[in-house]
């Protein structure tokens, strides 16, 4: 059902440049977002050697059949596909849309990898994640994101009439949204990553650097537990439809041999 992902130890990706970018939440409803994603894929992108995708690329994904009846998500399948061309693209699933599978990968030319994986940019081991399976404050997330990565859970998903999976998802995304809404603000750490989850991630990979996404809070932190110390770069969401919600956010993390920055999509 779900394509293999690449196993992150034995061959480590070995790249000289790369980009990367996770929590765009591609939809319809949010054309100027997904403009800037079809120029970045013709202008920024292929000026490296790799592009990392850390997941949540879409606002929601339901099934590889679905983008059969969605222009929309074809014409992101099309920008990858022709990016894959030029440079060596990678794909790490998200909270929104891991049930992206083997079709989809294909048809982009992507390469799927494991969360967490470990890569070699810019001769430096980086170890890559979405950043969800890092929020272990959040137990009740934790507890609903194991059942829903359980193969058979989504095979029975997959099995749903489109519209059904469609509601189904639909119910999901407005009942998070409205418990984030009540969630007390003294609360609200509780959606971010925690240094035990990192430490354990970066030991079991044998890291010092950790790149994730998901928590939507971009910023580059020097950590420690202990005698453990890492540094921990969290990559920005994209959102140029809400001005609304405060200043339009779209940027990368750009690393090669002059180290990591961000890099800002909307001056660009």
């Amino acid at each position: 059902m779900i394509e293999k992902a690449t196993r992150s130890r034995g061959m480590i990706p070995q790249y000289s440049s790369a980009l990367l970018i996770s929590d765009l939440h591609l939809t319809p409803s949010m054309p100027l977002t997904a403009q800037r994603f079809f120029d970045f894929c013709e202008k920024e992108a292929p000026t490296v050697e790799a592009v990392f995708i850390l997941g949540d690329l879409f606002e929601y994904w339901v099934g590889d059949d679905a983008s059969m009846h969605s222009p929309f998500q074809q014409e992101v399948q099309r920008a990858i596909a022709n990016l894959s061309t030029k440079v060596k693209t990678y794909y790490l699933h998200g909270n929104r849309d891991f049930l992206i599978g083997p079709s989809f990968i294909k048809k982009t030319g992507m390469t799927l990898l494991r969360d967490p994986s470990t890569v070699e940019i810019a001769e430096q081991k980086w170890v890559l994640a979405h950043g969800d399976a890092l929020c272990t404050a959040d137990v009740g997330y934790q507890v609903f994101r194991n059942w829903v990565r359980k193969p058979w859970i989504q095979k029975i998903f997959l099995s749903l009439p489109l519209h059904w999976r469609q509601g189904v998802t639909q119910h999901l995304r407005s009942n998070s949204h409205n418990q984030y809404q009540q969630l007390p603000a003294t609360d609200h750490h509780k959606m971010d990553v925690t240094r035990s989850a990192c430490s354990i991630v970066l030991k079991d990979q044998s890291g010092d650097r950790l790149i994730h996404g998901h928590t939507h809070l971009p910023a580059h932190h020097e950590e420690s537990l202990d005698t453990q110390h890492w540094q921990r770069w969290v990559l920005s969401d994209w959102d140029l439809d809400h001005p609304e919600s405060g200043r339009p956010r779209a940027s990368a993390l750009l690393i090669d041999s002059d180290g990591a920055r961000y890099f800002d999509l909307i001056k660009h």
